[in-house]
């Protein structure tokens, strides 16, 4: 969008917050860049550049407005609704890849030469990956020193620098202070947390407006695994996997942002959380965009009209997804849980959690292919389909991640044995993330659709949900609303 430059003068003389995170607004005369819906004075149009990201703006040399603080604005939807190689690296980026493994890391797991990589990414965004994974590790550093009272060689260290010396100086080049002034700004920090809990962090993740939690936290409360995830005190809690350790994250929702509290066993594990719980809740969603293309429907708008910005319930692993949904088939939301409580218990890593109920990590690919498929409590062909799955997993034949290829993983889910297209896409929409994912054979799906005046029959139903692209998948949240299931109901 940033190339559209009149569209984008006009976002930000109209101060809309719906353009912030789709670009940035980088300031000739003052040397700061801003998110379209700052509340200073707009510049004037001929001292205006557009930049695709912070990054960009960044290694041009402006630095972030300390009133807008564009650094927090959510996430670009174009990467979570694409699958091209700049889209798949963006989502690799985010889940801390380039600080863990390098940009060679990044170009292997994307199939790519690094020269590649770096190329199609200053060609679109503006920015190469080192440059994007600094302006990272910068709004990492901003966010703990901000809202913690960790000492800044923690802070560093925690966002992912390599040492203190970098640290300071990013802060200083990016927001013009110093890490002591960055923190000294701000005057009602969140206090310090007890000794007790020892790498606990209080967070808030903004969204784009509007956002009906009722599904979103509905179905991951209705389905979630004992053990695993569960309803507490108005938030979904759940285990984490991450790459340094583990953690237990609390989401409440609040009409301006989610309530994050985060604890982890490493804090270097941070940035990647707070990814992984933003995909999960489908955050750097477009709801107006969404939502305008599913009103063109005259069946689907009173839906839409009735509860806007329903958001696609996804996952923090989408293996552990995977797994799930061939656990589910055919089978009551109760009895899944069931079956994943059962292997849970019994293959999960267990984990302390203090404040709550959860008990376990969900166990890996590796750890499932090891168990004997006798011992599995389940049809035969259920537990050769779950056998033929983790093998592939394990052995890194199928590769499910925010990298993943949409239409290469289809195709390989589709030769497992026992993998039909309800499978496939349920996979495609709440673990790749694919927004167009459809469910033209659900059985919800179907009843929802006769209820409204829809074509009941999948090919037809699939005939007239072409009119909704790319945003099938959310279809799918508005028509499973019209059940009473507790999936679509915010718990009590």
């Amino acid at each position: 969008m940033y190339t559209d430059r009149e569209r984008c003068v006009r976002a930000v003389q109209s101060k809309d917050a719906r353009f912030d995170g789709w670009f940035y607004t980088a300031v000739l005369t003052t040397g700061i860049y801003c998110r379209p819906s700052c509340p200073a004075v707009p510049p004037k149009p001929e001292n205006m550049v557009f930049q695709p990201s912070a990054a960009a703006c960044q290694q041009a040399g402006f630095r972030a407005c300390k009133r807008c603080r564009p650094d927090t604005s959510p996430g670009s939807p174009e990467w979570n609704q694409r699958a091209d190689l700049v889209a798949r690296a963006m989502r690799l980026i985010a889940d801390g890849v380039v600080d863990r493994d390098g940009v060679p890391g990044l170009a292997a797991r994307l199939g790519y030469s690094s020269r590649q990589v770096e190329r199609q990414l200053l060609a679109e965004v503006g920015a190469g990956p080192l440059a994007l994974a600094r302006a990272q590790r910068a709004r990492t550093a901003r966010l703990l020193v901000e809202t913690t009272e960790l000492p800044m060689a923690d802070v560093a260290f925690a966002a992912g620098f390599s040492s203190v010396r970098t640290f300071n100086d990013t802060v200083r080049e990016v927001f013009a202070l110093s890490p002591s002034a960055l923190r000294a700004r701000v005057p009602h920090r969140t206090p310090a947390l007890p000794a007790a809990s020892p790498g606990t962090l209080a967070l808030r993740l903004p969204f784009r407006a509007p956002l009906n939690p009722d599904n979103l936290f509905g179905h991951l409360a209705a389905t979630g695994v004992p053990g695993v995830e569960e309803w507490r005190d108005g938030a979904f809690r759940r285990t984490l996997r991450l790459p340094y350790g583990h953690g237990v994250v609390a989401l409440t929702p609040h009409p301006d942002h989610i309530g994050c509290r985060l604890t982890l066993s490493d804090l270097r594990d941070l940035t990647v959380a707070i990814s992984r719980c933003r995909r999960m809740l489908d955050l750097d969603a477009d709801p107006v965009a969404v939502d305008d293309q599913l009103r063109t429907d005259p069946l689907l708008a009173p839906l839409v009209d009735k509860a806007p910005g329903r958001r696609v319930p996804r996952t923090v692993d989408e293996a552990e997804f995977a797994v799930r949904a061939v656990l589910g088939q055919q089978v009551s939301t109760a009895a899944a849980r069931t079956h994943a409580a059962r292997l849970v218990t019994a293959h999960g890593d267990p984990v302390d959690d203090p404040e709550g109920g959860l008990t376990h990590l969900f166990p890996t690919p590796e750890a499932l292919a090891a168990v004997d498929p006798d011992s599995l409590a389940m049809p035969r062909t259920r537990r050769a389909t779950l056998t033929h799955l983790v093998g592939r997993l394990a052995g890194g034949e199928i590769r499910l991640g925010v990298e993943s290829d949409w239409s290469r993983v289809r195709e390989q889910l589709l030769a497992l044995p026992g993998f039909g297209p309800w499978t496939v896409d349920v996979i495609a929409m709440r673990a790749l993330g694919d927004p167009d994912a459809f469910l033209p054979t659900d059985l919800g799906i179907g009843r929802a659709a006769q209820e409204l005046g829809l074509p009941s029959t999948p090919a037809a139903l699939t005939a007239r949900a072409a009119a909704w692209r790319p945003w099938r998948a959310y279809a799918v949240q508005y028509l499973w609303a019209t059940d009473s299931h507790p999936i679509n109901f915010l718990p009590a």
